[in-house]
C-alpha cells in the first residue's frame, strides 16, 4: 500500500471504468468527493453502490457529465438522480449482489474504501460495511482506501491486508452517525402488536427505523434471543446488555450477533469495536436463506410502502418511481418461513402520513412487487395483526381491510365486493 493524497489516490480512475463504493457508515465520502472533481477529464465512468451516505454529487449536475449510477439499492441521497437518465436501479436480492462480481457480470475496475489502521499483521478492518464490499474488494482491479482510526475494528471476515490496497489515504475524522427520532404513538402501537408475536428464543432480523426501535424496546420481558440479520442499530443495546439478547439457542454461530453492516450512533460502534461476539459476515452469508432457516423461530421484520388486498407487497417503488430497492426483504421473509417456527412479518402504518392507505385494492400503476402474496404471512399495522397463510384471495381481502385504517374500511370493503362478487 502506498500512502498518496486523495488527489493522487484517485487518479487510478480512468474513463469508461466501472468504480465501486463502499456504504453505509463507511462511505469514503472524502474519496468521492475528490474524485467528483475531475469530472471534466473523465467520461462513461459507471459507479456500483448499495446505499452511500454523503452529497452524492456523482448523481447530480454538472458530475453527471462523467458519472453514471447503476444502484443496487437506493438511498435518499441518490434517489432523483436514480429516477433521471443519469442514473439507473438495478433489481437484484442483496444475497445475491456478490454474483455480479464474482461471476464477472459487472467486473470492477476500481473499489472505494474506506477501513481502519492495519493491525500488526498487516489487516485492515472494513469496519461495520462487510455487506458487498468484501466481494467487491476480493474482484476489483484496484483498491484505494480511506485509513480511519476511527473506523471500528470488527470480527468476522471483514478485513483487507495491506498488500491488497494500491493507494491509501490517510484521515481522521468520524464516521458517519445516525440518530433516531422518538416514535410516534402509531410505531409504537405496531412495535408492541410485533413484540407480541417474538417467541423466546427467537432469532430476529430487523432493520433500521422508528419501528424496529420500537419492536426492540417492546422485549425486555423475553429471554434468549439471537441475532441474525442484515443490519442492526442501538436498539438492541439494551438487550445485549440484560442479558435478553444472548444467541444461547442459534443453530448458526451460537452466541454471536451476525450482521453484515450497522449503522448507529457512536454508543453502537464502541460496542462493536474489537467485540468478538459480533461478527461481521458478507450478505453473500447472511442473506442466504439456506442459512437463515437453520436458525430457530426466525422473526423477520420487514416493511412495505403498500399492499394489495390479496398480499402482494410493494416495498421499493411508488408507482413508477424508485424509492429504495429489493435489498434482503425476500432473503428474510422466505428464510423466516422455513425455519422452524419462523414468521415472516411485514409491518407498517395502515396510512402514509398524508392519510393514504397502504393498503389498497390494486397496487399503484408501475410499483413492483417486492414481495409475492404467496411469500407474505403476518401483516402488522397499528390496528392488529393477521396471519395470510393458507388464506383464499377473498379470505385475505377481508383479514387486511380489519387492520386497515377505519377511514379507508368502506372504501376496500367495496372494491373487495366488485373484485369477488362483481
Amino acid at each position: 500500500m502506498q500512502i498518496v493524497s486523495a488527489e493522487e489516490a484517485v487518479s487510478i480512475v480512468k474513463t469508461n471504468n466501472r468504480v465501486f463504493f463502499q456504504g453505509a457508515a463507511m462511505t469514503p465520502n472524502l474519496l468521492i468527493d475528490t474524485l467528483c472533481e475531475r469530472y471534466r477529464e473523465l467520461e462513461n465512468v459507471e459507479i456500483i453502490q448499495i446505499h452511500t451516505h454523503g452529497e452524492a454529487k456523482y448523481a447530480q449536475a454538472p458530475y453527471t457529465d462523467a458519472f453514471h449510477l447503476s444502484s443496487c439499492f437506493v438511498g435518499d441521497n441518490v434517489r432523483k438522480g436514480v429516477n433521471t437518465s443519469y442514473g439507473d436501479y438495478i433489481p437484484v436480492f442483496l444475497s445475491e449482489i456478490h454474483w455480479l462480481f464474482r461471476r464477472n457480470i459487472l467486473p470492477l475496475d476500481v473499489a472505494f474504501i474506506q477501513v481502519s489502521p492495519p493491525d500488526k499483521h498487516g489487516y485492515c478492518s472494513l469496519g461495520v460495511s462487510v455487506d458487498v464490499t468484501l466481494p467487491a474488494i476480493q474482484t476489483a482491479k484496484h483498491v484505494v482506501a480511506l485509513i480511519n482510526p476511527n473506523v471500528p475494528r470488527t470480527h468476522g471476515d471483514g478485513i483487507i491486508h495491506i498488500k491488497n490496497i494500491d493507494f491509501g489515504v490517510e484521515i481522521n475524522s468520524p464516521i458517519y452517525a445516525s440518530v433516531l427520532g422518538e416514535p410516534s404513538q402509531i410505531e409504537v402501537t405496531i412495535g408492541r402488536n410485533v413484540a407480541e408475536l417474538v417467541e423466546d428464543g427467537a432469532t430476529l432480523q430487523m432493520g433500521i427505523g422508528n419501528i424496529p426501535n420500537a419492536v426492540l424496546h417492546n422485549l425486555g420481558n423475553h429471554k434468549r434471543l439471537g441475532i441474525h440479520t442484515e443490519m442492526f442499530s442501538d436498539g438492541i443495546l439494551p438487550l445485549v446488555e440484560n442479558g435478553i439478547i444472548t444467541g444461547e439457542e442459534k443453530e448458526i454461530k451460537t452466541g454471536k450477533i451476525v450482521t453484515c453492516f450497522a449503522m448507529g450512533t457512536k454508543n453502537l460502534y464502541d460496542f462493536i469495536n474489537d467485540n468478538p461476539i459480533v461478527h461481521f459476515k458478507e450478505a453473500a452469508y447472511t442473506n442466504d436463506t439456506a442459512i437463515i432457516r437453520r436458525n430457530p423461530k426466525v422473526t423477520a421484520i420487514n416493511s412495505a410502502i403498500e399492499i394489495d388486498l390479496t398480499g402482494q407487497v410493494c416495498a421499493d417503488s411508488i408507482g413508477m418511481y424508485q424509492y429504495s430497492g429489493v435489498g434482503g426483504q425476500m432473503d428474510f421473509i422466505r428464510g423466516a418461513s422455513l425455519s422452524p417456527g419462523g414468521k415472516p412479518i411485514i409491518a407498517m402504518p395502515s396510512i402514509t402520513n398524508k392519510g393514504i392507505s397502504k393498503i389498497t385494492p390494486f397496487l399503484k400503476e408501475g410499483a413492483s412487487i417486492t414481495t409475492t402474496r404467496a411469500h407474505v404471512h403476518y401483516v402488522v399495522t397499528e390496528y392488529g395483526v393477521v396471519n395470510l397463510f393458507g388464506k383464499g384471495l377473498e379470505q385475505r381481502a377481508k383479514a387486511l381491510i380489519s387492520i386497515a385504517h377505519p377511514d379507508h374500511r368502506e372504501a376496500l370493503e367495496k372494491a373487495a365486493w366488485e373484485r369477488f362478487n362483481g
